[in-house]
């Protein structure tokens, strides 16, 4: 998978709501809040299928209802569209849990 261009990642997180670079590595990121613990658990759960479907794992940490994504194709050294689709991915099950 080819790593964006720095151009084209930002031009992409414009459309990401939420989505921003991180500082000092070539990676996005982001930080959930759902209602509950169980929320939280119930959408990593799902995004844990979707992830091992496309062979695209992300770096989360959670704690109760917090849920921190950080996401980079390693493989790629930098952000790939694998990247940005399961952003948008984690968007969308996240408005679904709301």
């Amino acid at each position: 998978m080819k790593k964006l261009s720095k151009v084209e990642v930002n031009k992409k997180l414009k459309r990401l709501s939420g989505w921003k670079m991180v500082k000092g590595r070539n990676a996005i990121t982001k930080s959930f809040k759902f209602k509950s613990f169980l929320a939280a658990f119930n959408w990593m759960t799902a995004i844990a299928f979707y992830a091992e479907q496309k062979n695209h794992h992300p770096e989360w940490f959670n704690v109760y209802n917090n849920v921190d994504v950080t996401l980079s194709t390693h493989d790629s050294g930098g952000v790939t569209q694998l990247d940005i689709n399961m952003a948008k991915q984690m968007n969308l099950l996240a408005k679904q849990q709301a």
